[in-house]
């Protein structure tokens, strides 16, 4: 008896090798797998002068829903519904160690990217606004994280160079990758090749970010990335609020953006350009 054998070819999965936008290229969604995103990454020397963790605005309720961003972060991770606007109990699990929860006043919230880091790779650059949002970003679930209060205090300032959680390594790799990318961040030498070397031993993951808008100060001692219109000098004075998310602007909140002010909140809610 004759047995037919089918030979089947599969197409070759094709690799993602999207560049990292420029820093000003607010809202690219970049697709880029881990060891190339590593490569990529511009390399620069860290410059501590000048930092001051008061220089980063924390924490602030965005949407006015009375929960600032804390308390935010905790109810989004808590693995069962929390109530109130200061969150105090709920079930969380650090994957920083693997410990659980109930009490959030064991928890600290942790930048992955510590604020002194992000100062010492570009933040120093930033207006205040881009701190701020920086400090207080909800946008990705990367940025922040609630994780064992005394696992961050031992991590304090220090990059994958210096410090790994004890569990999920690769997955704590990849976040600090994604954090620099969306934030248009530099590491240092020491800083890229821990990045690489660990790189080599995590799955070559596809890694998916948003890029965030950036405010930059200028020499004149004004802000960059958005034009010199009104008092502020941060954005471009657009005629309607849709032409102004159309050039990548928004959106903007009462008591957190200097732009709320230039714009009508028809319905309210604290948030215009709707």
């Amino acid at each position: 008896m004759w047995v037919l054998v089918l030979s089947v070819v599969l197409p070759a999965v094709a690799l993602v090798t999207t560049p990292l936008p420029a820093a000003d290229a607010a809202g690219s969604v970049v697709r880029v797998r881990l060891r190339q995103a590593v490569r990529q990454l511009p390399e620069a020397r860290e410059v501590r002068s000048g930092y001051d963790r008061d220089k980063f605005r924390l924490w602030v309720d965005a949407d006015g829903d009375c929960r600032d961003t804390r308390d935010e972060v905790l109810a989004d991770e808590s693995l069962v519904p929390v109530s109130g606007c200061d969150v105090q109990r709920g079930r969380w699990r650090s994957w920083y160690d693997g410990r659980s929860y109930r009490r959030s006043s064991q928890l600290d919230i942790d930048h992955l990217v510590p604020l002194a880091e992000a100062w010492d790779s570009g933040a120093r650059r930033w207006n205040a606004v881009t701190r701020e949002r920086y400090a207080n970003d909800l946008r990705d679930p990367r940025t922040l994280v609630a994780v064992s209060a005394s696992v961050n205090r031992s991590k304090g300032d220090q990059d994958p160079a210096e410090w790994l959680p004890r569990l999920a390594k690769c997955r704590y790799l990849r976040d600090w990758v994604a954090v620099k990318i969306r934030w248009s961040l530099t590491v240092d030498r020491a800083e890229k090749r821990a990045l690489t070397r660990r790189a080599g031993h995590c799955a070559n993951q596809v890694i998916r970010v948003r890029t965030a808008r950036i405010g930059r100060h200028t020499s004149g001692g004004g802000t960059a990335g958005g034009g010199t219109g009104g008092a502020t000098g941060l954005d471009p004075r657009f005629a309607t609020c849709t032409e102004a998310e159309a050039h990548g602007y928004g959106p903007y909140y009462q008591g957190v953006d200097p732009e709320y002010a230039w714009y009508r909140d028809a319905d309210g809610d604290g948030e215009v350009c709707e």
